[in-house]
């Protein structure tokens, strides 16, 4: 059973790097063909994709967090993390890591979150 769980710091000040970890468990971050993702929800907004680390630990973020994000991995931890560089209110959201195979990019596995608050 592939497991997924966000884990961060819940209150963030602005102008703070937000610093997220997503640990898997049940799959290796290496193995196989997937990109592991994440995305957030701001309070009344839609998900919004942030970016990913894959297989092979190729990186791709949102031109709408470029500046800011960046995605790197522990490949001795099984972790991805996400790092977010000045935060402001407007990052205050829901994170989310999720797993897409290569074949489909459709999300397969979701954690279950962890909110963030800018303030």
């Amino acid at each position: 059973q592939v497991q997924l769980q966000e884990s961060g710091p819940g209150l963030v000040k602005p102008s703070q790097t937000l610093a997220l970890t997503c640990t898997i468990s049940g799959d290796s971050i290496t193995a196989n063909y997937y990109y592991w993702t994440w995305i957030r929800q701001s309070p009344g907004k839609g998900l919004e994709w942030i970016g990913y680390n894959n297989y092979i630990g190729h990186t791709n973020v949102s031109p709408a967090f470029e500046r800011r994000a960046s995605i790197t991995r522990d490949t001795s931890k099984n972790q991805i993390t996400l790092h977010l560089t000045s935060a402001t209110p407007e990052d205050t959201a829901i994170y989310y890591c999720a797993r897409a195979p290569l074949a489909t990019r459709e999300f397969d596995y979701w954690g279950q979150g962890t909110h963030i608050t800018t303030r």
